[in-house]
C-alpha cells in the first residue's frame, strides 16, 4: 500500500482533477489518498471530498506541517508526497514500487513543466542531477514510512526549504533515486511572475538559505516577491 499525501491550500481549482487521475491510474487495494488541507477558505475540502479522497485537516498551516499531519494518518508502508498542482506518470505506482525493490528507500521524479516555454525547459532539464540544491517539492517524493519516522519527518520549524532539507537528512540513511520519468507540474507562477524573475528569487531564497538567515526572514522575502496569491506556506 502506497499513501499518497497532498497537502493543499485553496486548490479547488486543481484538486478535484488530480485526485480523479490519481484514482484513474491506482487501484484501491494498492494506494489511498490522503489532502491534508491547511485551512482553506474556498471549496478545496468539498471537491476533494467529491473525488474520493479522505480528507483531513491540519491543526496548523504550512507544507512540512501539513505533510507530517498527512503522514501520521496514512495506512500505507509507502509515503508519496504529491504537490495539488502535479501530475505524475501514469506508471508512477509501479515505478515507485520498482525503485523500493531495488533497495532505494526514498526519491523522487525529474521535472516537466505543463509550458513549452524555452526557459522552463532549461530549468527542468537539471533536475536529473543528483545535487541536492535541484530537488524541489514540485518533483514529488516517496519514501518509507519507516525511513521517514527514523528522521522524524519533515521539518516543522522550516518555513521555507523544507523540501531540500529532508532530501538531505534522506540520503545520509539511505540511497536516493531520481526516476528518470518526469512529473508534470503547473507553471502558473512563472506565468504570474516572470520566467526569469521568479527563477531568480529562487536563487535568492537559496544563496540567503546557505548564507545562514534566519527563516523568519526567508519566509518574509518569499511572501513579499511571490504576491499573496502564491504565498501557500
Amino acid at each position: 500500500m502506497i499513501s499518497i499525501i497532498i497537502p493543499a491550500y485553496n486548490e479547488e481549482n486543481k484538486i478535484g482533477e488530480l485526485i480523479a487521475y490519481l484514482r484513474s491510474h491506482s487501484h484501491a487495494s494498492e494506494a489511498e489518498i490522503i489532502v491534508v488541507d491547511g485551512g482553506s477558505s474556498d471549496q478545496t475540502v468539498k471537491e476533494a471530498n467529491n473525488a474520493g479522497a479522505m480528507v483531513v485537516t491540519s491543526p496548523k498551516k504550512g507544507r512540512a506541517k501539513q505533510m507530517n499531519f498527512g503522514a501520521s494518518k496514512a495506512s500505507g508502508e509507502l509515503l508519496y508526497f504529491l504537490h495539488a498542482d502535479t501530475r505524475p506518470s501514469k506508471t508512477f505506482i509501479k515505478d515507485i514500487q520498482a525503485e523500493v525493490n531495488a533497495g532505494y528507500e526514498a526519491g523522487c521524479f525529474r521535472l516537466k513543466f505543463d509550458n513549452p516555454h524555452k526557459a522552463l525547459t532549461f530549468y527542468s532539464w537539471f533536475t536529473q542531477f543528483d545535487l541536492d540544491v535541484l530537488r524541489f517539492g514540485d518533483q514529488s517524493l516517496f519514501v518509507t514510512k519507516t525511513l521517514f519516522n527514523k528522521i522524524g519527518g519533515f521539518d516543522e520549524d522550516l518555513l521555507v526549504m523544507e523540501d531540500q532539507v529532508i532530501v538531505t537528512e534522506l540520503k545520509e540513511c539511505a540511497q536516493f533515486s531520481i526516476i528518470q520519468k518526469p512529473v508534470i507540474t503547473s507553471a502558473r507562477k512563472y506565468e504570474f511572475i516572470g520566467f526569469l524573475k521568479l527563477q531568480v528569487i529562487f536563487f535568492c531564497i537559496l544563496a540567503m538559505y546557505y548564507a545562514g538567515l534566519s527563516q523568519e526572514a526567508l519566509a518574509h522575502f518569499y511572501q513579499t516577491n511571490l504576491r499573496t496569491e502564491f504565498s501557500d506556506k
